[in-house]
């Protein structure tokens, strides 16, 4: 290699290294040290935590229980749900210990002559920050992200600095399991002076169209004070080839953003069948020298709503196949994992769903990232209550100071996202029949439209007669509705925007693999077992079935479409078991459960939202001693019109789906009439063991797919399936394991619930079990847990270095499963 050469390659490394080091983040993961319960002194750097136990952030302290229920034991009446007289309520919050306080300490380095920020991205809850034993800021929401300037606070060049954090969850102060501790990502981000600060850029597309995209950046640049500041942004492809630049200085005039403007030709646009992403990479330049680097992740979209037609998505008429889910990651707790959240939004994404609300909060920035990489719509939510309480300790009793700044965050940290679509303010406030709730809810609204004028605003509105006559729904963006199916046409009717969101849908209860008879619609139905019937026809008292939102949808363009309530099941809220029904500890809404395995309304969806793969899914289960003769109705959940039941050879006939029409016409002559349009059902089968088959035909009468379920005998092994063969050597990745108890035919044994126990070997760990029992009470991070309806469901996680895992299952009785993962 000659000299020039040599020259020039170390002039650009140099160059490269002083602009690598001009901004740093650095995620705070390992070594952290955490004690529950108050400790005096404990932010004083030569406070002695040698005896405190060393966690990895994020994490969550209260998942790992136990379950008992004086964790959330409270006497109220929940008026959301209609009750007017409070009684005992137990599992509300999932029976775990999260009241309390916790601290946290561990120590950092920060760059010599930097400007220094905290970035948390969700601790709960009331977080107290101290740095080298000052108090920097303090934040009481737990779910949503937030930053400190500690530059003023640091030690001298080269001495480590003593970051401590004290968090408490108060009784009462929840409706849900909301988790203990530091559950989401904590960064330490250094720059020099003049820099783009947290959050500080907002990307908008004026234009859309199949030829070009205009595309606005502003920039917040802080510290140039008086000088000119020159911006170079270069708008970069999917795949990484540059398609749009600029290059501008100019003065930053009372604190303006620096705005610059684009087109791009010929965009790709994002949807979420195309999560086409593209990046705005800006340098920034004072008197000649670069003093920042900022990355704006963005995707080319158009969205628009038409009173009385409804969502148009790149000019393109769409509903929402939406489903709200809480925070919690099940058997994970809220402690944040992307493999977990990948786990779920594929899930999803094979329903057919395409949407996602973040009930009741603030979601992880990592969720965000998610949907827009994988192509899922967002309705973002910051709040469950405003001024009025719903919970004794709840967000009431900082709304008023805290409510903007909040909202401030969320906006800020959020706008820039193409996967969100829709604000939303709240969830089943109060305030919504309070006189001049409307008042606050222009607050709120004005607050978005400020921050970001490009997306519209709705809220989860249950209190239907309130908000038709003081004005509250009228106001806003979008009239969002929770549950009320039979008031939509009316809401249509009466408010000025013609349009209904189903913000809140359904609520149905089932457990995976149990089945009550008779097959029939009930509200609010409870049995012994504390269980609900995977019939998918047993609703609360103030929701319904599934099939009510499908017909608004199918009937009306002024529907919006939906967000089922929910995707998955969560702790806490074990509705209709929630009154003193101990040991329900987690719901039954969800379409897939605390395991993350699918239920029967999970096919349900996916034959209607899923438009590209075909659904043939058949229940229930065909092991019945006992019920020989009995009548034992079949359902088949298809996208295709017809099907035709055998069971040992006997056929049962053939069943279509029926017209808008045709199930209308059987009103008041067939109680599952609106089923009849969504749902093949055979209600009169006698039970005899053996073959259950369903032939399924297309619209010309072919034959296309069957499906068989037969009788099991006795159990003989246990089957393991990993969601994934090969995991991540960077100790975070998870592969999700089922084990299912099945005879020596493979036929699963639905009513198996044997305790199995597990051992991870090689180059990982286990990380948590789960069944979806409502009422189990065995630990998550324990290896071992009960079968239920003959499945579990084990997560194990990768270690830091390459190799093989080896999981095994075993369980008195049954042959041992045994697989091997590839860690890498």
């Amino acid at each position: 290699m000659n000299r020039r050469l040599l020259m020039t390659l170390c002039c650009a490394l140099l160059a490269w290294m002083a602009v690598a080091q001009q901004r740093t983040e650095t995620l705070l993961e390992k070594g952290w040290k955490f004690m529950k319960g108050d400790v005096a002194d404990a932010m004083k750097p030569d406070f002695d935590d040698k005896q405190w136990e060393t966690v990895t952030v994020p994490h969550d302290w209260a998942i790992y229980g136990p379950f008992d229920r004086s964790h959330d034991l409270q006497e109220v009446a929940v008026t959301q749900n209609l009750e007017t007289a409070a009684s005992v309520k137990t599992g509300r919050t999932g029976g775990l210990p999260y009241v309390g306080v916790g601290w946290y300490r561990t120590t950092f380095e920060a760059p010599a002559g930097k400007l220094v920020s905290l970035v948390f991205d969700g601790a709960m809850s009331e977080a107290r920050v101290y740095v080298n034993g000052q108090e920097v800021c303090f934040w009481p929401c737990g779910y949503n992200s937030f930053h400190c300037d500690v530059t003023p606070y640091l030690n001298k060049e080269g001495a480590k600095n003593l970051l401590a954090v004290r968090l408490e969850n108060r009784p009462q102060s929840s409706r849900w399991y909301p988790g203990a501790g530091i559950y989401r990502n904590v960064r330490v981000v250094a720059t020099e002076d003049v820099h783009v600060p947290v959050w500080g850029t907002q990307l908008t597309t004026p234009h859309v169209s199949a030829e070009y995209a205009s595309v606005c950046l502003k920039t917040t640049v802080e510290g140039a004070g008086t000088k000119d500041v020159r911006i170079l942004t270069q708008i970069l492809s999917p795949e990484g080839e540059v398609v749009a630049s600029k290059d501008n200085t100019m003065k930053i005039n009372h604190g303006q953003p620096f705005e610059q403007n684009f087109l791009v030709d010929a965009p790709r646009l994002w949807s979420p069948e195309t999560p086409y992403l593209y990046k705005a990479v800006s340098k920034i330049y004072v008197d000649g020298q670069q003093t920042d680097e900022y990355t704006t992740r963005f995707g080319i979209r158009s969205i628009e709503l038409v009173a009385d037609k409804g969502f148009f998505l790149n000019g393109q008429h769409r509903k929402f196949q939406g489903v709200c889910n809480h925070h919690d990651l099940g058997p994970l707790g809220a402690a944040i994992n992307v493999a977990a959240l990948r786990r779920q939004l594929t899930l999803l994404k094979d329903m057919g769903c395409d949407a996602i609300r973040t009930s009741h909060n603030m979601p992880a920035p990592e969720l965000v990232e998610l949907c827009d990489e994988m192509g899922f719509m967002m309705m973002v939510e910051p709040f469950d209550e405003w001024d009025i309480a719903k919970c004794e300790n709840g967000y009431h009793r900082f709304f008023k100071e805290w409510a903007e700044k909040d909202m401030v965050n969320m906006l800020r940290q959020y706008r820039n996202h193409p996967s969100v679509v829709m604000w939303s303010i709240g969830n089943e406030v109060p305030t919504q029949c309070s006189p001049e709730g409307y008042k606050v809810a222009s607050f709120l609204q004005d607050i978005c439209h400020r921050e970001d004028p490009t997306r519209p605003v709705t809220c989860g509105m249950d209190q239907v007669s309130c908000v038709l006559a003081n004005g509250f729904a009228a106001m806003l963006d979008v009239p969002g509705l929770n549950y009320r199916t039979h008031r939509y046409v009316e809401s249509y009717e009466k408010l000025p925007q013609n349009l209904v969101l189903g913000s809140e849908t359904a609520s149905t209860v089932s457990s995976r693999g149990v089945y009550k008879f008779p097959a029939e619609l009930k509200k609010q139905a409870m049995y012994d077992d504390h269980q609900s019937s995977g019939y998918d026809l047993e609703a609360c008292s103030w929701s319904n079935v599934p099939d009510e939102d499908f017909a608004l949808a199918d009937d009306y363009d002024w529907t919006l479409g939906q967000f089922v309530w929910t995707g998955f099941d969560y702790l806490g809220e074990p509705s209709p078991y929630d009154t003193d029904a101990w040991p329900s500890h987690s719901s039954v809404f969800g379409i897939i459960d605390l395991a993350s395995l699918p239920k029967d309304r999970y096919y349900l969806y996916r034959s209607i939202w899923n438009k590209r793969d075909n659904t043939l899914h058949v229940l229930p289960h065909w092991t019945w001693p006992g019920r020989e003769g009995e009548n034992t109705p079949v359902f088949v959940y298809t996208n295709y019109p017809e099907a035709e039941l055998f069971v040992n050879g006997k056929s049962y006939g053939k069943q279509r789906k029926l017209t808008a029409d045709e199930a209308r016409a059987l009103q008041g002559k067939d109680s599952l009439w609106l089923q009849r349009r969504y749902r093949l059902m055979w209600t009169d089968v006698p039970y005899e063991p053996g073959e259950l088959k369903v032939v399924a035909y297309d619209n010309s009468g072919k034959k296309v797919e069957e499906k068989t379920v037969r009788t099991a005998g006795k159990p003989h092994h246990l089957e393991v399936v990993a969601d994934r063969t090969a995991l991540s050597a960077d100790g975070k990745d998870l592969a999700y394991i089922t084990v299912r108890v099945v005879d020596k035919d493979g036929n699963l044994c639905p009513a198996d619930d044997r305790l199995v126990s597990f051992t991870v070997k090689g180059a990982g760990s286990f990380r948590a079990a789960a069944n979806g029992d409502a009422t189990c009470l065995d630990l998550f991070h324990l290896p071992r847990m009960h079968a239920f309806s003959g499945q579990l469901t084990a997560i194990v996680q990768s270690g830091a270095e390459s190799g093989n895992l080896v999981f095994e299952a075993k369980a008195k009785g049954v042959k041992a499963g045994k697989l091997t993962l590839e860690v890498k």
